[in-house]
């Protein structure tokens, strides 16, 4: 069986590492991988994937991707981890959101191949497409993003089911997990709430958020599942899932476990309400999701949130 191209759009990020990572570990891989990256690739990363070929791309431009099509060719999978998602950032910046968050550039790149009906593209989208009025979403349920970001998101669905044959789109919550083979810069939730409890300081956390936090390598393994599912059975496939953890969780909840689990002190974490601090963005009240589509389609089920942050935790330890 000859090899499949599978390229990772953004894999130096959080996503875009831990997906590298367990592509590396399938057993006789059937896949020849590329990723891209946007200022620079990591030594460590390299050195960790030294098959991978890694390419500059500005997703702004498309600049970049002539490159893999002369060194690498046509991918029979595209994983779209690339984003802008830092809400601030993107409501600061809304055309910088669009032109990152709605893959453009890629999805022409992709067309100027012949056969482009054989590629599948997984993209990466966002709980926050919902407005968060209510509890445990589904997929068909309006979306109503209350923010720039879950906006541009929105607008990258609706591009992608209206301009490419074959997708799957996760709607993803929270990712939580160990840290990457190369670090990444921005702070991740499990390790930054051990670290501000292990302190002894009193710290705020919101008591009216909820979401499902997923943990990341079952969002790696619902995307090689999907790849899979693809190259094997070669069906048409326009799929949108929820991508969450089975627990609706709110961030005192979530700092909660993580007392209980390392041992710090519960009476440090103080519940206080999201609209008592200006974050300078409006975030949804509750965007948890009802993953059953996900569970029935796959027949995968998520890690549950307290188990995840424990394999959080054991890493962190072991590393």
């Amino acid at each position: 069986m000859s090899k499949k191209n599978l390229l990772v759009v953004g894999g130096t990020g959080y996503l875009g590492q831990h997906l590298l990572q367990g592509i590396s570990e399938i057993p006789g891989t059937t896949y020849d991988v590329a990723f891209t990256y946007n200022s620079f690739p990591p030594q460590s990363l390299l050195d960790a994937f030294p098959s991978s070929l890694a390419f500059h791309v500005d997703l702004k431009t498309g600049l970049g991707f002539n490159s893999i099509s002369e060194q690498f060719g046509r991918p029979d999978v595209v994983v779209n981890c690339a984003a802008l998602s830092v809400p601030r950032a993107c409501q600061k910046d809304p055309e910088a959101a669009t032109s990152i968050n709605v893959p453009t550039s890629l999805v022409n790149w992709l067309s100027s191949f012949s056969h482009i009906d054989n590629t599948l593209l997984i993209h990466l989208s966002t709980d926050q497409v919902y407005e968060g009025v209510k509890s445990f979403y589904k997929e068909e349920d309006e979306v109503f993003p209350v923010n720039v970001y879950g906006k541009s998101k929105v607008a990258a669905e609706q591009f992608i089911s209206e301009k490419w044959a074959n997708f799957a789109i996760l709607r993803s919550s929270i990712m939580f997990g160990p840290q990457t083979v190369s670090p990444v810069p921005k702070s991740l939730p499990i390790q930054w709430i051990d670290g501000v409890l292990s302190k002894g300081d009193k710290v705020e956390f919101f008591n009216d958020e909820y979401r499902c936090p997923v943990y990341v390598k079952d969002v790696v393994s619902v995307i090689l599942i999907l790849i899979d599912k693809w190259l094997s059975e070669g069906k048409k496939m326009q799929l949108l899932l929820n991508v969450g953890g089975p627990d609706r969780v709110s961030r005192v909840q979530m700092a909660e476990a993580v007392a209980q689990i390392r041992g710090h002190d519960p009476s440090l974490i103080k519940p206080v309400s999201a609209s008592s601090v200006d974050r300078g963005v409006m975030s949804p009240a509750d965007i948890s999701m009802d993953i059953t589509k996900l569970v029935q389609t796959l027949n995968f089920s998520p890690t549950r949130y307290k188990d995840g942050v424990k394999l959080t935790l054991a890493a962190e330890s072991s590393s």
